[in-house]
């Protein structure tokens, strides 16, 4: 059993001086000699998860406090051992009474490249955002949360490129089972159900200039017309069925009914759009995927 003379217990009253501060080691920073294994760049090292509660801008101008999961990156040149991590943190901090804005995050991306001495810097900034709905025939309204995230990249030059992602939950009912519900009805008198199935659409987009969140989620309610709903009455589930009858859709007819609403928007440059729908008569989803084809864009 080795056994050491070292003091084993926390002295509250010891005094950080700077003398001793310069002492202490620092790996992170070591030379190239300390690298284990390849000697090469790396794109992406940094934090995630972090949490911090942070201000987003609504369309109508007012602020919402929001608890705010951070991704915060910078690249690694060849030859450096890593970098100090806790800059990242810190560095955030100090916009950390800002409401998020496209300037406020390319500040944040020029600091963490000055400040970790890197060429490329990226952020990504994940809330759920809440929006108010209002029922589709009661008086009652309740808070929808839509998993949102805003993303930054910053290269070497300088030059800033701006994502938003969305993940968007609706109901999709199928027209062929539609159809062969109503054969059954109108052929031999039997009762039938076609089915539908909560489903989900992830897009990517990368915008010209911010987008208020609220412009995204009305966006994606244009298009797919049947979101879930939060508060319901009998009226309103009623509402909601005859709404699925109105849009009933495949999964492939929900990609392009959302290429089409992105597709008209100025702000929006390029988009990626993935729709799954999980299917109530089978055992696995059904998945579509489809990009806006921007050369060398999103896929």
């Amino acid at each position: 059993m080795i056994t050491t003379n070292l003091k084993r217990f926390y002295d509250p009253t010891f005094t950080l001086s700077d003398t001793y501060k310069n002492t202490l080691p620092d790996l992170q920073n070591g030379p190239a000699s300390l690298i284990e294994g390849a000697n090469v760049p790396i794109q992406q090292v940094g934090i995630s998860n972090f949490k911090l509660p942070l201000k987003f801008q609504s369309r109508d101008g007012d602020a919402h406090t929001l608890e705010t999961s951070v991704d915060g990156y910078v690249s690694l040149d060849a030859g450096k051992k890593g970098i100090n991590m806790s800059r990242i943190i810190r560095t955030f901090y100090e916009f950390k009474e800002e409401v998020i804005s496209q300037e406020v995050m390319e500040y944040v991306l020029r600091a963490y490249r000055e400040n970790l001495d890197s060429n490329d810097s990226y952020l990504r900034l994940h809330v759920n955002y809440p929006m108010i709905q209002k029922s589709l025939r009661s008086d009652l309204e309740g808070y929808q949360y839509y998993p949102l995230s805003f993303e930054g990249h910053m290269d070497g030059n300088g030059v800033m490129r701006k994502f938003m992602h969305i993940t968007f939950e609706y109901s999709s009912a199928c027209p062929c089972s539609f159809e062969l519900a109503e054969h059954a009805r109108e052929t031999r008198d039997v009762a039938a159900i076609s089915h539908s199935q909560r489903s989900v659409a992830n897009v990517t987009i990368e915008c010209t200039e911010y987008l208020a969140p609220e412009e995204l989620i009305e966006t994606m309610r244009n298009a797919l017309m049947t979101e879930t709903q939060v508060m319901v009455k009998r009226e309103d589930e009623q509402a909601f069925a005859e709404l699925n009858g109105a849009f009933q859709k495949f999964v492939e007819d929900a990609a392009r009914l959302v290429y089409e609403e992105l597709n008209q928007r100025n702000d929006v440059s390029d988009f990626v759009v993935r729709c799954s729908h999980m299917e109530s008569l089978h055992s696995h989803d059904a998945v579509s995927r489809i990009c806006k084809g921007v050369r060398g864009g999103l896929r």
